[in-house]
């Protein structure tokens, strides 16, 4: 009877082995959890008979913060930011590490107004797309203010430029006004 249960057991198991194999790539055989392969989810931009408007793309819950974006509740406003200058210091202990990090952050985001250099000669503005020139960032005026202050002029813009508290992480922020005030203003 042992031999018959094993006997049966090792049959069972080259079924299952030729019945899940196939031959055609395109094809791979019998699929045990269908829901794993299908999914019955709906697509993102797909019409959906679940919600009133027929839309599957849903806004987030009011109230919930993307993940490491900090909310920045002061406005655009001189008054703000001279406070922002007084009051907000950066909460994190700078590296030369974070030093090279705010070096590629800002010739990914700030390059093409502000320049290689930092003096407000970017392409945006020497090409003539741009009619304003950027701020230098280099200038004595610049070389006195305070980080808190250039943190709220990226995060809520000032004067022309605009709010990139929505594009760059909070720490990623803190990373550029280190490179500015290590790097670029000790050059000048």
């Amino acid at each position: 009877m042992q031999k018959f249960v094993s006997y049966c057991s090792a049959l069972l198991v080259v079924v299952v082995l030729f019945a899940s194999c196939d031959k055609d790539r395109n094809h791979p055989g019998y699929s045990y959890f269908p829901d794993m392969v299908q999914s019955r989810a709906f697509e993102p931009y797909s019409t959906n008979p679940n919600f009133e408007d027929g839309l599957s793309l849903r806004l987030p819950a009011e109230g919930t913060i993307p993940r490491e974006m900090i909310p920045y509740h002061f406005e655009k406003t001189p008054e703000e930011r001279i406070w922002a200058g007084e009051n907000i210091i950066n909460p994190n202990e700078m590296t030369a590490d974070d030093v090279q990090r705010g070096k590629k952050l800002f010739e990914t985001y700030c390059i093409y107004c502000h320049g290689e250099n930092g003096d407000g000669k970017g392409f945006l503005f020497t090409s003539g797309k741009y009619p304003y020139p950027p701020k230098s960032l280099v200038t004595d005026v610049m070389k006195a203010t305070p980080r808190g202050e250039i943190f709220h002029v990226i995060t809520v813009g000032f004067g022309v430029m605009g709010a990139h508290g929505a594009q760059i992480k909070q720490a990623d922020r803190w990373k550029i006004i280190e490179y500015i005030k290590v790097e670029l203003q000790e050059q000048k």
